[in-house]
């Protein structure tokens, strides 16, 4: 494959998880990658693989967002912009300060619609290219104590659905992957909390559940959620969402199976046992 031929990746949130093993995995594969994360002077190793480019973006920029695209355009421009960059959020609404609420909704769903719209001209202009976002099996159903968490990940999915109609008139494509856990450090590092006295004894229930070893033997690898990222940007399909990992298909089949309200009956049974009747 010559140097014309590569195709070319924008990643962002590249500097760990799964967007750290999506630059792995697509720059093994031939592609030129363009791995974003906000602070590259911290990155050891991806820098020094063949393929990568590091690059600066803070997806909570918006001006910063609108110069890495043009930038990105003056180098040749790429054929996929995968969206990535996130974080979780736990505890009561009550807990949470303004802050933490808005903090979250500029970098899980803003930041990815801010990138999504600074990059749609050079994709509109050669009627080609694809997005793809990373929402969360948690934008598909809910557990107890992530409400702005699971607000971010509903809010990309249907934006990600109303947006392949109008991309689609532009040759444009968009997908969505949906992993279930993670074997990442994911709940020390891109995690926050907020707290409430009347709910801790209820949170470290939930909080118990989730990440308990039992359940984090059936999570997925960042590896393994890749290699669904990658299928996704070169299977042709003209197919929005890629659940991914045994966890995140076997709760939303569930979910299907049972119907909504029954799902949620059997969600509060499961974290809050005979606590969920009086609720």
């Amino acid at each position: 494959m010559s140097n014309q031929d590569r195709k070319a990746i924008f990643i962002t949130g590249s500097s760990s998880g799964l967007g750290r093993a999506t630059t792995k995995l697509f720059a093994s594969k031939g592609w030129k990658v363009i791995a974003s994360m906000r602070d590259p002077k911290k990155e050891r190793e991806l820098g020094n693989i063949a393929g990568v480019t590091l690059t600066a973006l803070d997806v909570t920029d918006p001006h910063e967002i609108e110069k890495v695209a043009e930038q990105v355009a003056a180098s040749g421009g790429v054929d996929v912009v995968f969206n990535n960059a996130g974080y979780g959020l736990a505890g009561p609404l009550e807990g949470l300060t303004d802050d933490q609420i808005l903090r979250m909704a500029n970098t899980n769903m803003l930041g990815a619609i801010r990138t999504t719209k600074a990059f749609i001209p050079q994709f509109r202009e050669k009627r080609e290219g694809l997005f793809i976002n990373t929402t969360s099996i948690g934008g598909l159903l809910t557990v107890p104590f992530n409400s702005i968490y699971h607000a971010t990940k509903w809010a990309l999915e249907g934006w990600s659905e109303s947006m392949a109609f109008e991309l689609s008139q532009f040759g444009i494509g968009i997908k969505t992957i949906e992993p279930g856990g993670m074997k990442t450090d994911f709940f020390t590092r891109s995690f926050d909390t907020g707290r409430h006295p009347a709910y801790d004894a209820l949170v470290n229930k939930v909080m118990g559940i989730i990440a308990d070893p039992k359940q984090m033997a059936a999570y997925s690898s960042p590896e393994q959620i890749a290699e669904v990222v990658y299928e996704a940007a070169t299977d042709g399909k003209d197919q929005l969402r890629y659940i991914a990992g045994a966890d995140a298909k076997a709760m939303y089949e569930m979910r299907l199976h049972l119907g909504d309200e029954a799902f949620r009956k059997a969600v509060a049974q499961q974290f809050f046992g005979d606590a969920a009747k009086a609720a």
